[in-house]
């Protein structure tokens, strides 16, 4: 197994990236929360999970090794395949996640496109002895700085709306709810893709 990459980002998608490792360029799929952390022409570190399937190899990419574990616990449950799992991250911290199955928040769960109410509950009955409790925040992380997004956050929210499900069409009007909202303030994207989510969600 692939536990982690240590190199130069060479490139960034609206999905994915690639990071160079002793002269190879390895493509990792991320989350577009991940993707805002990494620079091309900079050094990266991001914790890797490899799955296997009988046509493809995919390496996916998280900012945290948390992120990573919680990755493939999801995909334990049964119906969670690595896209769907990835989902739920795009949407949730790892924290939010274990918070939503400790407290059985269908809600929450149900607002990653592609679960469903009896998902949900089937995540929660699956899951809830499995994730462990939520993390107690860290001392200072509420004065601690919010990590900025890169120029292009509107492109990675519009990129991680679409992988989950929803139309071209139907990101642009939430990107533009959200933009509204935050005024001149630049939002990082993974609040702005929960921001947007929730306005779909209430469409």
């Amino acid at each position: 197994m692939i536990a982690h990459l240590n190199g130069l980002v060479v490139g960034i998608g609206l999905d994915g990236a690639v990071i160079e490792v002793g002269g190879v360029g390895l493509r990792v799929q991320c989350t577009p929360d991940t993707l805002a952390t990494l620079k091309p022409g900079e050094q990266a570190r991001v914790a890797t999970s490899l799955v296997v399937r009988e046509d493809s190899l995919t390496l996916f990419g998280f900012g945290t090794d948390d992120e990573r574990n919680v990755f493939e616990l999801l995909q334990t449950a049964s119906g969670i395949g690595p896209r769907l799992a990835l989902a739920m991250l795009a949407v949730h911290s790892p924290d939010a996640l274990r918070r939503a199955v400790a407290t059985e928040d269908l809600k929450a769960l149900t607002m990653v496109p592609g679960i469903g109410t009896k998902g949900a509950q089937r995540i929660v009955l699956e899951l809830k002895d499995r994730l462990g409790p939520p993390a107690e925040p860290a001392i200072g992380a509420a004065n601690a700085p919010v990590r900025k997004a890169a120029q292009s956050w509107r492109d990675q929210v519009a990129a991680g709306l679409v992988n989950l499900g929803w139309s071209a069409r139907d990101a642009d009007g939430a990107i533009a709810a959200v933009e509204a909202d935050f005024g001149d303030e630049t939002p990082d994207v993974a609040t702005a893709l929960r921001a947007a989510l929730r306005k779909l969600s209430r469409a």
